[in-house]
């Protein structure tokens, strides 16, 4: 899909979508993009080509987990320009999540609240998907979760790691969504270094007939910093190979003029969860200590933006939300952003670039 061709399906498909429930609407644009005709993704400015994880991406743009949920669309979503696709949260057996509605969009606010309580399809539904696809190639990561009655959480990352290692480019060990009840509690240090001892083991033991499968750790954005040093300590000392900073916040900043809408219980995404998902980013880069790569997500609608990620220390960024207030333009309004960027600063590459503002933002004041 071409910039001109994306340019007008934003125009006309944009304001059908904005009336619409947005979980019906987000179900119209899953269609649209299954059965509409895509022409070959357009070869990215080598500039942007980013090497994370021992993995060569294109560009660095990713699509966050929750949009493509069951792996309906992974293709599609490259097509239009993404380097990457992370899909999921994928579940070992099906389940519906929680009752509808469960997505509201905060207008005023550009902000979007969520309990969806990873509804899946199950990791045999996606497993058929992506091994259907897999000689196309792209970079398809996974993420995965436990299910809400599992009697051990753990056991269901392992089955889940064990099962899709053969499709999945990467892994995203999912412990930060706010929708199922006790899955923060993941994060605290002796329950997540034992599930990551688990996670890496199943990748190892079956990376001989899967190749070698990264395994990245996705963290709240809500952690206290003593919370965040024991996370890192922990995943460096378990050979992640990277984390992801951050899912969505339960907290509701000060400035939100959509009150109402607000008192939805779930997490919240977009513009509003920028200032906070930031931080966070820059506290972890320094804590990492170039220990393995970072993915910033939360906020991320412009270039200036997703530049703001890789200056306080990711690598690679993830967006979902700012397509709804932004549309599928906003992929090229990027990657223009960030080869403007790149030629200001006559920089080669992107990775100059990386962490360059994090000291200076961990200085600055908590964001409310």
């Amino acid at each position: 899909m071409d910039i001109a061709v994306i340019g007008l399906f934003d125009r006309l498909a944009r304001p059908l979508l904005k009336a619409l429930d947005p979980e019906d609407a987000h179900a119209l644009a899953m269609r649209a993009l299954k059965f509409t005709p895509l022409a070959r993704r357009a070869v990215d400015d080598p500039r942007l080509a980013i090497r994370a994880f021992g993995l060569n991406f294109p560009n660095p743009i990713g699509i966050a987990a929750g949009f493509d949920k069951h792996a309906e669309v992974p293709d599609a979503l490259l097509r239009i320009g993404f380097g990457f696709v992370e899909v999921g949260t994928v579940t070992p057996r099906p389940q519906r999540g929680n009752a509808r509605p469960r997505l509201f969009r905060l207008e005023v606010d550009e902000g979007v609240i969520n309990r969806f309580g990873f509804n899946s399809e199950g990791a045999p539904a996606v497993l058929a998907r992506l091994a259907a696809r897999a000689a196309r190639g792209g970079i398809i990561g996974v993420n995965v979760g436990a299910n809400k009655d599992s009697e051990d959480r753990g056991g269901d990352y392992v089955r889940l790691i064990e099962t899709l290692a053969p499709v999945a480019t990467y892994f995203t060990v999912n412990i930060s969504s706010p929708n199922t009840p006790g899955l923060r509690d993941l994060q605290h240090s002796a329950a997540l270094d034992d599930l990551l001892a688990r996670a890496i083991a199943a990748r190892d033991r079956v990376s001989l007939r899967a190749g070698a499968t990264p395994v990245l750790l996705k963290i709240a954005p809500d952690l206290t910093l003593s919370e965040l040093d024991d996370i890192v300590a922990v995943a460096r000392r378990r050979g992640v190979d990277g984390m992801i900073v951050g899912n969505t916040t339960i907290r509701r900043p000060q400035s939100l003029r959509d009150t109402e809408k607000a008192k939805q219980a779930g997490g919240l995404s977009g513009k509003p969860l920028f200032a906070l998902a930031t931080r966070m980013l820059a506290e972890t880069y320094v804590r990492v200590e170039n220990a393995f790569p970072l993915i910033g997500v939360g906020g991320i609608d412009s270039g200036a933006t997703a530049l703001a990620k890789i200056r306080a220390g990711a690598h690679l960024v993830q967006l979902y939300s700012g397509l709804v207030f932004r549309g599928l333009g906003l992929i090229a309004t990027i990657k223009a952003d960030l080869r403007s960027a790149l030629s200001k600063s006559r920089t080669r590459q992107l990775t100059d670039l990386v962490g360059l503002d994090a000291a200076a933002i961990t200085a600055e004041p908590w964001p409310e």
